[in-house]
């Protein structure tokens, strides 16, 4: 056996599990036990009784909610409308109405429903729900955004190891170039999927591959400017940026409000976030708080290009290229500079298990 071969092999065996820690800590620490925290809701009524009942509410949560009172089911719908509530419950005097907006969130929507679902039982009578937001029949859970979000994110971060690694050889100008128009590329392919494939955008598709450019465009030129000083440690950071914290704190699935702080406060810049609630604002919610989305969206691609210069200023200062080092272990008849490509190459097969 060759020893040196072993300490190889094994030393690429990190990476992977690495992701494999990360991975589950970050999924199942979203995903697998999802709660209220701070979960906003109302109940409609200005008077003591309201005020009582939406004090009874908050008490019996244990902090899980933050319970308001609204003056009228209009005020209540409108800060649905503007995702400042999750739920809003009217004591009518017939029937009890919970009025919700699963555009925002189904996951959201279905747990405003059981927090006022034993008030009507304590009436014995059925509650009703009343959505004011529904996504469309193509996407009955509104989840498909944040499949979305998974396809352009892979088809970004993956395309890193092919520019940062397979270009090694390239001048950073040309790099980042090629960046853009992947970028353009992994977009289109976005709203293709978005628009004529899957029916998730039935209008502003336009506004739609803007913020997907602006999301893959972020994600490859941070990755692009990392390779620089990572190499084949690029994918593993590409994962927690873009998969372990941005998938899970996008508010795809859920929102902060059934998160933990951590990734409740994530979900308020990361870029995953931007993506998704500038998406559900531009398709569900006539531009409210859209705004907000785009300019996280710019931050991140700002971020990028402020990386992808620092490294190009890297390269131009003369380091010594990566093409020049010599594995410790070469025969003296063996001792031969590796070219950029084939260095590239190796950096490539490395970089492809974070795929």
């Amino acid at each position: 056996m060759r020893p040196h071969a072993l300490r190889h092999v094994l030393t690429h065996l990190i990476t992977p599990l690495l992701m494999c820690i990360g991975m589950g800590l970050a999924y199942m620490g979203a995903f697998v036990t999802p709660e209220p925290n701070h979960l906003p809701v109302a109940v409609v009524g200005s008077g003591p009784e309201a005020k009582v009942l939406a004090q009874s509410v908050e008490d019996g949560a244990g902090g899980g909610l933050d319970v308001r009172t609204v003056a009228t089911r209009a005020d209540a719908v409108d800060l649905l409308e503007s995702r400042g509530i999750t739920g809003a419950y009217v004591s009518g005097d017939e029937a009890p109405e919970v009025v919700v907006a699963t555009a925002a969130s189904d996951m959201g929507a279905m747990a405003a429903e059981k927090v006022f679902t034993p008030l009507a039982e304590q009436r014995g009578v059925p509650l009703k729900v009343t959505d004011v937001a529904t996504p469309v029949d193509d996407d009955p859970t509104g989840q498909g955004l944040f499949f979305l979000l998974i396809a352009v994110s892979i088809g970004s971060y993956a395309s890193v190891a092919a520019l940062g690694a397979a270009g090694a050889a390239l001048p950073m100008r040309v790099r980042a170039l090629l960046t853009l128009g992947v970028s353009v590329v992994v977009s289109g392919v976005g709203a293709l999927l978005a628009g004529p494939v899957f029916h998730l955008a039935h209008h502003d598709l336009a506004g739609l591959w803007g913020m997907a450019w602006l999301y893959a465009a972020g994600i490859l030129f941070v990755g692009v400017g990392l390779h620089t000083f990572l190499k084949r440690w690029t994918t593993l950071a590409m994962m927690v940026l873009f998969v372990m914290l941005n998938f899970t704190s996008s508010g795809g699935l859920f929102r902060p409000e059934l998160q933990n702080g951590f990734f409740g406060t994530l979900h308020a810049f990361w870029n995953g976030a931007g993506f998704v609630e500038g998406a559900r604002s531009l398709l569900y919610f006539e531009g409210d708080g859209l705004g907000r989305s785009v300019w996280t969206l710019v931050a991140w691609l700002l971020l990028g290009l402020l990386v992808t210069a620092v490294a190009a200023l890297r390269e131009r200062g003369g380091t010594a290229p990566a093409s020049a080092t010599l594995p410790k272990h070469a025969k003296p008849d063996e001792r031969k500079a590796v070219s950029p490509v084939e260095r590239g190459a190796e950096e490539g097969t490395e970089e492809t298990v974070g795929v």
